[in-house]
């Protein structure tokens, strides 16, 4: 039998990759003989991803309140994933970074415009009830957001202007944790107590969190920016991608929330809790919270007005 010299290079190739394995080439390929064929459905697992919404409630449209959730926990990977390769890049090329940062717009371009599934997608009626099965879990408790911002900017970015006055960025990182912006969005309104919600979070992920605040210490993609040479600092298409990200990631990707909430909870004089006891009129406004990841790539006068004619036209649509 003659084996052409393409297959004998082929062959040569897998007796070094597998020299040290402990184990001969041909026991190797025994196994992929006897191996299956792969199928589409058992390579993305997917009779197990279709079996993971179980509703709580007998609500037609709970079913999809699950999904959307799934699926943007989903993109929030994808955006990790590219995150982290930013993080452990050494090259530091212009190209490589806004190649990874306009993937991670693309992702929040598609949880950004997808987002009407969950403003115009669902019942309200239906909402209203299925979600007090839910209760105290709420969307706050997303960690892989947290995750995210962690590894965008250094800890002091994501305080509230107030406690931006109180601390410096060199305060300790468990100091910074503690105040950091989002927890002010789950505390009870009359007795000014952490609720359920966060108690919950806080014991599931603060672990985690400080591991990766400490992890990326001076690599936060905010800082490894910073640190660029000043041709790559300087491109015009990295600033704008970063800019962009910054936008999508802490003005539209909260606003698209607001408009959620404000379709589902309020209604003429009466605002409903959201579920958990955020206080969400106060937590999700962009230009209350003025969460900016690359703050040196903004104008002073961008950053006072951050998100602020988006805001606007949330709270006086008549106005616009």
């Amino acid at each position: 039998m003659n084996i052409k010299p393409e297959i004998e290079a082929q062959i040569a190739k897998l007796e070094e990759k597998y020299k040290n394995s402990g184990q001969d080439l041909s026991s190797y390929l025994d196994g992929l003989l006897y191996e299956k064929y792969l199928t589409y459905w058992d390579y993305i697992h997917l009779d197990t991803l279709l079996s993971l919404q179980i509703p709580r409630t007998h609500f037609p449209d709970e079913e999809i309140f699950i999904m959307y959730h799934q699926i943007t926990e989903l993109y929030f990977k994808l955006i990790i994933h590219e995150q982290k390769q930013l993080i452990d890049d050494k090259v530091q090329k212009a190209e490589f970074l806004i190649t990874k940062i306009e993937r991670i717009n693309n992702y929040y371009k598609i949880l950004i415009n997808s987002f009407n599934v969950m403003i115009n997608g669902m019942d309200r009626s239906q909402f209203l009830k299925y979600r007090m099965a839910l209760l105290p879990a709420s969307g706050f408790q997303s960690a892989q957001f947290r995750m995210i911002e962690i590894y965008s900017t250094p800890l002091y970015n994501l305080l509230p202007q107030k406690a931006k006055e109180e601390f410096t960025p060199d305060a300790p990182l468990e100091v910074l944790y503690e105040n950091i912006y989002w927890k002010k969005g789950a505390v009870d309104t009359k007795t000014n107590e952490k609720t359920l919600t966060l108690k919950q979070f806080e014991y599931r992920y603060t672990p985690r969190f400080m591991r990766i605040a400490n992890e990326v210490k001076g690599s936060t993609i905010y800082e490894k920016f910073l640190h660029l040479p000043r041709e790559v600092k300087n491109n015009p298409l990295l600033i704008s991608a970063m800019k962009e990200l910054d936008v999508n990631a802490n003005v539209n990707w909260n606003l698209m929330h607001m408009g959620a909430a404000y379709k589902h909870l309020s209604k003429a004089e009466q605002t409903i809790d959201a579920t958990g006891g955020t206080n969400w009129k106060d937590y999700l406004p962009p230009s209350f919270q003025k969460i900016i990841f690359f703050p040196e790539i903004w104008s002073e006068t961008e950053k006072a007005d951050w998100g602020k004619q988006w805001v606007e036209h949330m709270f006086n649509p008549q106005t616009n």
